[in-house]
């Protein structure tokens, strides 16, 4: 059984994954609370479906862009339990978290995150080969740089205000808005796509794994 977990920004989540179903997930919003509610969080969510930590034999963890404290409190978390515990480890991007779980399309597709002081972390997807594939580097920006970039019909899914959301929504007739559901990061996604690198082997030094924190500015292409 793998856990999943991701704390890159205010929003929380944690599964429970056997590679056929998803045995217990979890999201929430914290309020820079993240230390004292993973731990019982996932106390509650391992007891509520039944299972224990000694169940589980590997870990994913969400490791970035998002906000550099949260990012710390789940990437030492989930260190901390695979060193004691001897359990593979996985670090996933977030934002291909949010990419994976919109539906497959021909338009280009951003995935967007909230990154401090009015700014969003973002990356361009486009769809080859039955997945999203990441183009380009990871960006930064305000929700009127990004906007300003979107010249063709794009979907934009993730962590946006309901003030960016009508913002998009009204300013720029190119953009196709996920729907609050499906910009839900869900760790349920990250676990999946953490499995199949288990699968494969393709692991991560438990030691040496480390948050990505937004160090560029720009925008996608169009």
């Amino acid at each position: 059984m793998l856990l999943a977990v991701d704390t890159s920004t205010a929003q929380v989540g944690l599964a429970l994954y056997d590679g056929a179903q998803v045995l217990g997930e979890m999201t929430w919003t914290t309020k820079r609370h993240h230390t004292t509610e993973l731990a019982p969080a996932l106390a509650g969510l391992l007891a509520r479906s039944g299972n224990t930590m000694d169940m589980v034999n590997a870990l994913a963890v969400a490791i970035g862009p998002g906000s550099f404290t949260s990012l710390r409190v789940g990437l030492a978390f989930v260190k901390g339990l695979a060193l004691a515990r001897h359990i593979p480890i996985v670090g996933v991007h977030t934002l291909d978290i949010i990419a994976a779980a919109q539906p497959l399309g021909k338009h280009p597709l951003i995935a967007v995150l909230q990154a401090g002081r009015t700014r969003l972390a973002y990356s361009l997807y486009k769809s080859q080969k039955k997945e999203w594939q990441v183009e380009g580097e990871l960006r930064s920006g305000t929700i009127d740089e990004l906007m300003a970039q979107i010249e063709s019909p794009t979907y934009v899914a993730g962590e946006l205000s309901s003030e960016d959301r009508l913002h998009l929504s009204k300013k720029n007739k190119n953009v196709i808005l996920a729907s609050p559901a499906n910009s839900v990061r869900r760790p349920a996604v990250l676990a999946e796509l953490a499995w199949a690198r288990v699968k494969d082997n393709n692991v991560d030094d438990a030691a040496a794994l480390a948050p990505i924190y937004l160090h560029v500015a720009g925008a996608p292409p169009a």
